[in-house]
Parts: C-alpha cells; structure tokens; sequence
C-alpha cells in the first residue's frame, strides 16, 4: 500500500489499524475533538484516530493549562465525541490526578471512559514511572497510549512549555521512557515537543507506532489540535502548528453580519418566519379590539397539522 493511500472510509480504526499503518509506513492522521459537530466533520475527513484531549481544558474551557480538567469533564467530551464519530479510534487523556495516585485507581478511572464515555482506548502521560500502571490497564483489556517529552501535566515540574529531550542524557532517558511504554503494553506512543533527529531514532527503533506533535516528520503519524488547525484558537499559533483555514475570521464576519442585520431590522425576512391565515387573523384583530376574549380556539389540538 503507498504512503499516499488513505485508509478504507468504511472499516472502523483499530489498534491492529494502526500497527499495520506503521508496518506498511503509511503515516496515521489523529487530531482533537471535544464535541460532536467536530467529531462528526474530522470523522468525515477520514482521520484515522480522534483525540479527546485534556487540551480542551484551554482550547474549550477558558483554563490556563490542562491542570483543572477533571474526569466528569472528560466523560462529558468524550460521550459527545463518540456520538459523532462512527470509524476513527477515539482515544481518550486521562486527567491530572486521575492515574498518578496508584494503578488500581488509574485502571477504574479508565474503565470509567471505556465504559460511560464511549472510548476505544486512553492516554496517560509519563514514561517509566507510569509503565507498571499502563501494564495493569493494558492486562484489564483496556488500550492504552503513551505520551512522553513535553507532558503538559508537568508543565510546573518544567518549568512551563518547552522542548525537552534537548541534551543527551535527557534523549537517553527518553528512548528508555519509551521502551518501558512498549514493554508494558502501550500501543503507541505521543512525543511531543522533542528535537527532530530524537524522535526518528525513537520511531525506528520501537515497533509500536509514533505519534509526533512537535516532534518532526520522522514519526509514524501526527496529532494537532483542532482549533489550531482552523484559526480558531486566537492570535496565537504554536510553532508546531499549520493554519489551513481561518475559521475563525469567517465566524466573527457571519455574526458581525448576523447582528447587522438585526439592527438594521434586515432580519428576519419572510422566508424565516411564519404567517397566520389571513381570515384566522382578521377574526383574531376584530376579537382582540372588542375585548372578547372567551371564544371558543377553534385551533385546540391542531398545533402542527
């Protein structure tokens, strides 16, 4: 199968999907969705995987980090991800504080999103200190993807958002953050925000598949958020980033519009409202002047026909 070939629209994604992707090197399409309008359109648009990020945290909620995100909130978004989505994997980001306590809390809280919230599989964010965790989620049947190099979830332990894995005993540390991934079951594994030539080597040298923001074209797939993608997440773009539209700009102008209209009593229009029969009217008038109102509806129970 060529690298340019995209999957069959009419198979649902699978883990087993994304492994075969990286066998035949055919690089894997996820990006965010927190809602089922965009579920339904990037489903349509034959990504391979949605994430519902903890991102929705600042791209949704109004938060300054993914810190306050909390498991009914990921519940909440993943439920209406799954009501758009009918073949892309969604996977879904465990919270902060939702698998660090201890693995049999983190395997009840992912069954939570397996079974409440529509998952096909979770992530959670760490290498070697969470492997024993991801090992027991993965033994319960639930699939499960790693993030290691940035981990948002850190951001404070980092000092805020920058490029990790930059020195070399940092990119050593990072392959075997990865291998610790693999060996306990992880499916695939997010790097974000790690140099080029690292997540390559990475990508060659595990057999699970690579998922790269930030992280170069060396990987076996991509992830971007949304909004990002479109112009609707503001003035800002992150490096890693490509607008392909300005949904955003389109979006101020419609409303802009929109509320012009109004003012200027340009809208609504006929074709958007509705008339009353003009004898039902006239009658109404003549009642309504008189003061007459005891007679008889002779609409009661006709609403709709």
């Amino acid at each position: 199968m060529s690298a340019t070939v995209p999957p069959d629209p009419s198979r649902s994604v699978t883990i087993t999907t994304l492994q075969s992707a990286k066998a035949v090197h055919r690089p894997i399409v996820m990006i965010t969705a927190y809602d089922a309008p965009t579920a339904r359109l990037v489903d349509e648009a034959g990504v391979d995987v949605i994430l519902v990020g903890d991102s929705v945290g600042m791209v949704a909620l109004g938060y300054d980090s993914t810190l306050p995100v909390t498991l009914a909130d990921m519940l909440h978004h993943t439920r209406a991800v799954a009501r758009g989505t009918k073949r892309a994997l969604i996977v879904t980001d465990m919270p902060f504080m939702t698998f660090q306590i201890s693995a049999e809390e983190a395997l009840r809280n992912a069954g939570l999103l397996i079974a409440q919230g529509g998952a096909g599989a979770v992530k959670l964010e760490g290498g070697m200190r969470v492997a024993a965790t991801v090992a027991k989620i993965v033994e319960a049947g639930i699939p499960v993807m790693g993030h290691v190099g940035l981990t948002p979830q850190s951001v404070h332990q980092f000092g805020g958002y920058r490029v990790q894995a930059k020195q070399t005993s940092a990119a050593l540390k990072l392959i075997e953050d990865c291998q610790a991934l693999q060996a306990a079951g992880a499916f695939a594994i997010v790097l974000e925000c790690i140099p080029t030539e690292l997540a390559a080597v990475v990508s060659q040298e595990i057999s699970i598949p690579t998922i790269g923001i930030g992280a170069g074209g060396g990987c076996d797939g991509q992830v971007q958020v949304f909004h990002d993608l479109v112009g609707m997440g503001g003035d800002f773009t992150p490096r890693h980033a490509k607008r392909y539209a300005e949904i955003g700009d389109t979006i101020r102008a419609a409303v802009e519009h929109y509320a012009q209209d109004v003012r200027d009593r340009a809208f609504p229009k006929a074709a958007q409202s509705t008339a009353m029969d003009p004898q039902q009217f006239a009658e109404f008038e003549a009642h309504h002047a008189s003061g007459i109102c005891d007679i008889a509806d002779s609409d009661a129970g006709t609403e709709g026909g």
